[in-house]
């Protein structure tokens, strides 16, 4: 399937994508509690903005503003048959946008949890969840959307559903779970089940890999398991940038620019094709990962010390594969 992101990773050793939506939306003045999705309406102005800064900053690759705008949790809002058409604005603004440039830049459609659990623990059939996908997916292909891209997974029957949503829309597709467990997803999915199961899916992705999570280490010890069961499917490291602190009534990210550009030189040299930031990722982190990217000569595959200790200590001393290994007990961060 050609398609822009294939053309891209077929030119490039390493892709920059952006940083976070819901962090730089709240900055710009979006309310708890408030769907963002609605913004794309409302203030189109600053999804603008929004996406603008991410590729100002160096990114080639950046998500629409609709993690959140599938039936269910629109349903919260009372909006759930307006999935459709939030997702189609949300890409058609980032179609203009990337439009703008003189390099290539990619819109990712961006699709998250349904927020349901997958029968049989919950009430969420594969079919609806499928119906779900699929009607996500329909808006941001009309809107232009390069790619649809499954963020912050954590069962693999969603993910599964996804996959088949997108075939039924024709789009090639990237797909990311997120590891918060010691190690594992929420509902227990492991980098090694991760692996394994994008192999055996009918409409495999592009690339798959990682984001949000816990911290950036943690994040990186998920790359490096990817990276052990010998894929050659490109990979993705999407990390937080730091640990979340409660500062002053509002959830501040600790992590620094450099720090994040040396978790993104880290994150290419243990085998990440696509590298960019997740939860408190500014555009002033962007750019010093996309200068680190362009001005530090790769390495050679960093071992778990070096990773803890240039960006920090593991969450848990197990990476969830049941290797149970201890982690490396540094707590110091360089460049925090």
């Amino acid at each position: 399937m050609s398609n822009a992101l294939s053309r891209m990773m077929s030119q490039r050793d390493w892709i920059l994508a952006d940083g976070a939506t819901g962090t730089n939306l709240f900055n710009m003045g979006l309310e708890s509690g408030d769907a963002p999705e609605f913004w794309n309406e409302k203030h189109p102005d600053r999804i603008t903005k929004l996406y603008k800064m991410a590729v100002d900053a160096g990114s080639d690759l950046f998500l629409t503003n609709s993690f959140g705008g599938n039936a269910s949790r629109l349903k919260l809002h009372g909006a759930q048959k307006r999935a459709r058409e939030l997702s189609r604005i949300s890409a058609e603004i980032g179609r203009e946008v990337a439009d703008r440039y003189d390099r290539p830049v990619i819109v990712a459609g961006s699709v998250g949890p349904t927020g349901d659990i997958m029968a049989p623990m919950g009430t969420l059939t594969h079919e609806l969840a499928v119906e779900m996908f699929h009607e996500q997916a329909e808006g941001l292909k009309e809107g232009g959307a390069d790619v649809l891209w499954l963020e912050t997974i954590s069962a693999p029957e969603e993910y599964k559903a996804a996959a088949e949503a997108f075939l039924l829309a024709g789009m090639p597709w990237v797909g990311t779970m997120s590891f918060d467990t010691a190690g594992r997803t929420m509902m227990g999915m492991t980098s090694s089940g991760m692996a394994d199961m994008v192999e055996t899916l009918d409409n495999k992705p592009l690339a798959y890999g990682a984001n949000c999570g816990v911290g950036a280490s943690d994040l990186l010890r998920t790359i490096l398991g990817f990276v052990a069961q010998g894929t050659e499917r490109p990979i993705v490291a999407k990390g937080n940038a730091g640990i979340p602190k409660f500062v002053d009534g509002h959830i501040h990210y600790d992590g620094t620019p450099q720090l994040m550009a040396e978790y993104a030189c880290l994150a290419r040299d243990s085998g990440a094709t696509i590298i960019g930031g997740c939860c408190g990722t500014m555009p002033e982190h962007l750019a010093k990962m996309r200068e680190a990217l362009e001005t530090q000569p790769r390495g050679p595959r960093p071992t778990l010390d070096q990773i803890t200790e240039t960006l920090g200590a593991f969450s848990s001393t197990i990476d969830g594969t049941g290797e149970n290994v201890p982690a490396p007990r540094r707590t110091r961060r360089r460049g925090s």
